[in-house]
């Protein structure tokens, strides 16, 4: 993680913020309301030839062409068919880069409180890849906070 990174997450840590709520399978996952630029329903995606199977292709969204990443894939899970509950999170980064990511299904915003984020568990098996940030417990259960640029921009 850069130093920038690391000051932001002890930033969330240390003060909560808002989180949109997805689900993939049974999994409750969690991405910063800063990331999120807008939530779309699948359209239509362009394949990319010789790009890794995770990366499903691209979208023209006003002009500006978007990579659509599927967050299935990325964890090695199966696909499943998309239906009317699928949908797109579109991320940006640094204010210009933007990448979607494929979800099954968008729950909710809410704010996490500092007293229920904690750190993931150092045994370097439960987040091998670094796609999970923090975690979330709270009395509705556990939920894994992601770690957008790992999840979106390293191979």
């Amino acid at each position: 993680m850069s130093n920038i990174t690391k000051e932001a997450n002890k930033d969330f840590v240390s003060a909560g913020g808002e989180v949109l709520l997805f689900t993939i399978d049974d999994v409750v996952y969690g991405i910063e309301i800063k990331y999120i630029n807008e939530i779309i329903g699948i359209e239509q995606i362009t394949v990319v030839p010789k790009v890794p199977d995770y990366i499903k292709g691209i979208i023209n969204l006003r002009g500006k062409t978007v990579p659509i990443i599927s967050v299935r894939k990325r964890f090695g899970k199966e696909e499943i068919p998309y239906d009317e509950r699928t949908c797109i999170i579109v991320l940006e980064f640094d204010g210009s880069n933007q990448a979607g990511i494929i979800v099954d299904r968008v729950r909710e915003v809410t704010t996490a409180k500092p007293e229920e984020i904690c750190a993931t568990p150092a045994n370097k098996n439960v987040n091998a890849n670094h796609y999970i940030k923090n975690i979330i417990e709270n009395s509705e259960g556990i939920k894994l906070l992601l770690n957008c640029e790992k999840l979106v921009m390293e191979q």
